[in-house]
């Protein structure tokens, strides 16, 4: 499989992490892939074939080709049909606010297609994201809507800035009530600035960043035991660690180490 991250403009730093461009023959594409939540909003746009989603409950079923993806608390499990070729326009954890047209919390643990989140301009960007024909005009046209869209920067709301900064540099090591000391705000008031402003709680979003960066050190070096691995990321034990790692992959350590693994995790692997 082939990715590619490419950097937003400056225009947009604020608010869009990254694109990403991935291309992919069906062969060389695992049968399926499970998309790790990594505390950020997506947009995605399949310009290849279509993807099926598999939900816990319930048959399989085809996603929209242009889509926004929310929030994920679980692993979110798609599968291709043919040939891959995505662009994903991904964005901060509360950079999706000054986009969205209806409450981020809605669409927990869900997709929507993008003609439903933007109406007719929605249903035009996904015409012409699919049918442009290299991954420049795809970023220059995303680009542009995105800023046409973006009326009032000032909806990122700075308190909510300052956590999600010190999250991040903590690797989600950090408390809440920690969090709301270091803002002089209310631990209630916190948690509700979030669940407008992200769609998680930060205790939500500080398990999944500690998680993000447990995968990581795994797949940067793969440890001979697993209590160094909870040890190191701060997991009260092993059985705590497994639990965790379980809840956010669907696999435990050793089925993410097995041979016979017919899934890729997809999740924030980029430093």
């Amino acid at each position: 499989m082939k990715g590619q991250i490419i950097e937003p403009s400056d225009d947009l730093k604020a608010f869009v992490k990254c694109f990403w461009v991935l291309d992919s023959p069906k062969e060389g594409t695992p049968e399926k892939n499970t998309i790790v939540p990594d505390g950020t909003m997506k947009i995605i746009f399949h310009y290849g074939d279509p993807y099926l989603h598999y939900p816990e409950d319930g048959e399989a079923f085809l996603l929209p080709k242009c889509l926004l993806v929310g929030q994920l608390t679980r692993p979110y499990v798609v599968a291709p049909t043919g040939k891959t070729g995505t662009f994903f326009v991904r964005f901060h954890p509360n950079g999706f606010l000054p986009f969205a047209t209806f409450p981020i919390k809605e669409i927990e643990n869900a997709t929507i297609s993008l003609e439903k989140v933007f109406g007719e301009e929605g249903k035009l960007l996904g015409q012409q994201i699919l049918s442009a024909n290299t991954t420049k005009e795809r970023i220059d046209i995303a680009s542009q809507f995105l800023m046409k869209r973006l009326m009032d920067k000032k909806t990122i709301d700075d308190i909510v800035q300052s956590t999600v900064d010190t999250i991040l540099s903590a690797k989600g090591h950090v408390k809440v009530n920690e969090l709301s000391q270091q803002n002089q705000i209310n631990r209630r008031q916190l948690i509700r600035k979030f669940s407008t402003s992200i769609g998680l709680s930060p205790k939500q979003l500080s398990k999944t960043i500690r998680i993000q960066s447990t995968l990581k050190a795994l797949l940067a070096n793969k440890p001979e035991k697993l209590t160094d691995v909870a040890y190191d990321n701060e997991y009260f034990d092993q059985s705590h660690f497994i639990k965790d790692f379980k809840e956010f992959t669907g696999l435990t350590p050793k089925e993410f180490y097995g041979d016979d693994l017919q899934m890729s995790l997809i999740f924030d692997h980029k430093k």
